[in-house]
């Protein structure tokens, strides 16, 4: 089979259920990771004979996207600001929005270098702490989840990515203290409620780990008012919060984070117009 024909059989197999503009970055990406070939590549070269071994394995990721399963999740890795992450079914996947809560970080360590300590909570794959670490070298960073599959991913990552960071399992919600007192804690917790399920791509509600993704109808700051309880203990004189939170919730957070005494706090729009991130001072 050639390259352009397979380009063919991929498009027909996916065109039901993906939006052509979706398919085409699928394919790209695949060809990207599995030939070695740039877009342009493919247009140049779109009669090279691809093996019957390598037809093979196209054809299984072919049969997974229309299983809906994350491309991500697929190929074994995604890129998180500037930077090569694997992923698996242990971990979310990482979000644009939350690089832009990384920048946010970045941005008040570049501005006050007196910062030494920093801790994420809940870490997932670790995207946070690993870029945060990988563009502000002096700082020390540790992270925390209950999953002991999320933070083997994380230790991969970091290895890849070169950066040392202190991962501790650890499940926030039953804790009573940190480890240290830190200059910037920053969580992306689960935030999205129930009710919200119908709003998620089955895609991510499929494969996805829920423990990372939901809380209560009742309760769906459960998270966020342990996190601003640990920040008020353990963060440093004039120590940052740093949130992304739920859009609908915005107000909520920024109302619990009031009451709890928190001052100077930021609710802050991602690239989509959302309410996404908060910034709070102790």
């Amino acid at each position: 089979m050639e390259l352009k024909e397979f380009r063919s059989f991929f498009n027909n197999q996916l065109k039901n259920l993906y939006p052509k503009t979706e398919i085409d970055a699928f394919f790209f990406r695949i060809v990207a990771e599995k030939l070695n070939l740039s877009v342009t590549d493919v247009f140049m070269k779109d009669s090279i004979k691809l093996s019957d071994s390598l037809v093979n394995e196209l054809q299984q990721i072919t049969n997974k996207l229309l299983q809906e399963q994350p491309i991500q999740y697929i190929l074994g890795t995604t890129e998180f600001y500037g930077l090569q992450f694997d992923v698996n079914e242990h971990v979310l996947i990482p979000r644009p929005e939350t690089e832009e809560l990384v920048s946010w970080v970045l941005d008040h360590i570049k501005n006050n270098l007196t910062i030494k300590n920093v801790l994420d909570i809940g870490t997932g794959s670790g995207c946070i702490p690993i870029s945060i670490k990988k563009n502000a070298s002096d700082t020390n960073v540790s992270a925390i989840d209950i999953s002991a599959k999320a933070l083997e991913t994380a230790i991969i990552n970091a290895k890849n990515n070169n950066v040392l960071i202190d991962f501790i399992e650890k499940d926030i919600l039953t804790s009573k203290s940190l480890h240290q007192d830190y200059d910037i804690i920053v969580s992306n917790p689960p935030y999205v409620r129930e009710l919200e399920k119908q709003e998620i791509k089955n895609n991510v509600l499929a494969n996805e780990p829920h423990l990372a993704l939901f809380v209560s109808n009742e309760n769906p700051l459960v998270f966020y008012k342990k996190i601003a309880d640990l920040a008020l203990q353990h963060l440093t004189n004039n120590g940052v919060l740093f949130l992304e939170i739920n859009q609908y919730l915005g107000q909520e957070t920024v109302n619990m984070l009031k009451n709890k005494g928190f001052k100077n706090i930021e609710l802050k729009k991602d690239l989509f117009g959302n309410n996404r991130m908060i910034k709070a001072s102790k």
